[in-house]
């Protein structure tokens, strides 16, 4: 979901690559996490930072200003060292409070209201159990959108464990109410970093149990089996990955001939493209800013880094609310389209010191660095759409000379010596999933892409994919588009059988090749 690079398209538009072909990256600026960028340090076993308090709270102080049910007398407490159970006697999972599952399932339930078509596909696909046997091991983020997908996975006959691919974007009472339903869930807000790994570990490491399908979003869980358990992959049948992030990790895999199962880049269907990234983005920008600072955007200065499909839909909201927006980019055609659409392109240096705004929308890392922070104006605000915490050099800032002071949920200020204060939100973590939400309706279409991935990939014929990476065929592209339909009372003009010959195509589609960009 993203945001996404990793809520996807930080890099530029879609592209239809054939299997194998990374996107125009150099292998050595793919990062994983244990190359100290995606985490820096490990904590304390009981799960909090060592950072003192007047350097930063610990995470699991914070929680979004999103409607959520919390407890707050658990907060001192560990999910990890806590013994609990469901109503059924299980005890195979952990949450923060299994107490708010009652809660979480009202939210679920909501959810669902405006997830028509994922329901739409459970109910069609229920009855043959396309995913009977399927032990699909995830990790996403944790809201009451993706639990509608899980249950849906289960539903059709997949056994399901599931971590959060975000420490701060997990509702604390969803991942009770999937535990309260029997699926092994292990995510709570405000995870450490060693909380993060230890949840995935718990998923992946289980005595009985094997995985065959992966669904990641960031490639954290497959760079985790890859590492620790690579003898996982015998037994998996495929990887479905949702962000760019992700899908780079697995293009540089391929490349250097290390991916030994099929993998379905969903980021790149036109639907994730368009209306995960684009669409989601250019409504969830302001939600997340306005909630954790107030602040008005007319005549304000706005510089958003990456004009790909994220970046586009923030330029556009901020755009109509009378912000003065500059582009930097890498890709000239990006940058092209930024000119075509009003924006000045520059490069950061150049504008660095009269934004009132920094926005990261990449997918790389140190984008914005300690140069670029020290040279900011005072209450300049700082935040990243892009699915990881590498964009913005948040580690450079934790030192004695400046001061955090956490001013309300996901708000931290950091104070220079001279009194200077930059508005950092989320820690520099995905600003719109951990600030605020995400429309419902966006999610379901992202949510059935990938469990029609899944169904294709756990089905498929012996060969039919093989070790590398594929786009989503367009034919299930345009089915994910076809179920949404109905929700705004759309009718398709259908082909007459002459204007189909004529277009050499079937009246039933696909409509468009794969090297058409929306």
């Amino acid at each position: 979901m993203k945001g996404q690079a990793g809520a996807g398209g930080r890099l530029g538009g879609p592209r239809d690559l054939p299997p194998g072909r990374p996107p125009g990256a150099d292998p050595q600026q793919i990062q994983f996490a244990d190359d100290m960028q995606e985490f820096t340090k490990f904590p304390t076993k009981t799960g909090r930072r060592s950072l003192s308090r007047s350097i930063s709270q610990s995470s699991t102080d914070s929680y979004s200003s999103a409607a959520s049910y919390t407890d707050s007398s658990d907060d001192e407490v560990s999910p990890r060292e806590k013994q609990q159970t469901n109503s059924k006697g299980s005890s195979n999972f952990c949450v923060k409070n299994i107490k708010q599952a009652e809660f979480g399932r009202r939210e679920i339930e909501i959810a669902e209201q405006d997830m028509s078509a994922l329901i739409s596909l459970r109910k069609r696909a229920q009855g043959e159990k396309p995913l009977a046997g399927a032990k699909i091991v995830g990790c996403t983020h944790i809201t009451a959108q993706t639990a509608v997908l899980i249950e849906t996975l289960c539903a059709l006959g997949a056994q399901c464990r599931w971590s959060a691919c975000n420490i701060y974007s997990t509702q604390n009472e969803v991942a009770a109410a999937l535990a309260e339903a029997g699926v092994a869930v292990f995510a709570w807000k405000g995870e450490s970093e060693d909380d993060f790994w230890w949840c995935i570990d718990r998923c992946v490491n289980m005595d009985g149990w094997q995985a065959n399908m992966i669904l990641d979003d960031g490639g954290d869980l497959t760079h985790w089996v890859y590492k620790k358990y690579p003898n996982v992959f015998k037994k998996i049948r495929g990887i479905v990955e949702e962000s760019v992030t992700g899908v780079h990790r697995l293009y540089q895999l391929s490349k250097a001939g290390k991916l030994c199962v099929p993998a379905m880049n969903v980021n790149d269907s036109v639907t994730k493209q368009k209306f995960d990234n684009l669409y989601c983005c250019r409504e969830s920008i302001l939600d997340g800013l306005k909630r954790t600072t107030d602040v008005m955007f007319g005549g304000k200065q706005v510089v958003v880094c990456g004009y790909g499909e994220v970046g586009k839909g923030c330029c556009a909201a901020l755009k109509a609310l009378g912000a003065i927006v500059y582009i930097t980019e890498i890709d000239p055609i990006c940058a092209l389209q930024a000119c075509m659409d009003g924006f000045r392109v520059v490069k950061l240096n150049e504008v660095i010191r009269q934004v009132d705004v920094v926005i990261t929308c990449t997918g790389n890392k140190n984008v914005v660095t300690r140069e670029h922070l020290d040279r900011m104006k005072n209450s300049c605000i700082v935040c990243n759409m892009g699915h990881s915490n590498t964009e913005i050099d948040v580690t450079s800032l934790r030192t004695p000379e400046l001061t955090w002071e956490r001013v309300r949920s996901q708000v931290d200020h950091v104070i220079w010596p001279d009194g200077k204060r930059v508005v950092l939100l989320a820690e520099g973590r995905l600003l719109n999933l951990s600030c605020s939400t995400v429309p419902t309706f966006v999610l379901s279409i992202t949510a059935t892409t990938q469990a029609l991935a899944l169904i294709e990939l756990y089905n498929a014929p012996e060969g039919r994919y093989k070790q590398d990476v594929y786009l989503l065929p367009k034919k299930m592209d345009e089915y994910v588009a076809s179920l949404h339909l109905p929700s705004f009372d759309a009718h398709l003009t259908e082909l007459t059988d002459d204007q189909a010959k004529y277009l050499g195509l079937n009246k039933n589609g696909p409509f468009k090749p794969n090297y058409y960009r929306y």
